[in-house]
């Protein structure tokens, strides 16, 4: 696939930088009192990157989509959670933009990623 390990992929690496921003993020908000969300929310950032690797691991290229397409689905919960987070108050906006960039950023490397992998 081009690479010697999935961590050398600059998608698992900025999946990776979101998850732990999350679990900071989850630390030190309101949100940390909302053991629910909170948990849901760190799963599904850890999801991502684990996807991302998971599927490198299979060596089969319609399987590493596969699992990208995964980890984008994972990605689109956690985006459901932090905006809900920040609806009901559990993150304030300056706190949720940085986050919601970084989704953004994974979002378009897994999109081109996916892409480039069916052709």
């Amino acid at each position: 696939m081009g690479y010697q390990s999935f961590r050398e992929l600059n998608v698992w690496k900025e999946a990776k930088s979101l998850a732990v921003a999350i679990y900071k993020l989850s630390g030190g908000t309101p949100l940390a009192r909302d053991f629910g969300l909170k948990d849901q929310m760190q799963r599904s950032a850890v999801s991502i990157p684990s996807n991302i690797a998971e599927g490198y691991e299979r060596k089969s290229n319609p399987e590493f989509i596969r699992y990208l397409l995964i980890a984008k689905g994972s990605l689109s919960e956690l985006i459901t959670q932090l905006e809900i987070a920040r609806e009901v108050g559990l993150i304030d906006e300056p706190s949720f933009l940085p986050v919601e960039d970084q989704c953004s950023k994974v979002s378009a490397m897994l999109t081109k990623l996916i892409q480039s992998r069916r052709s």
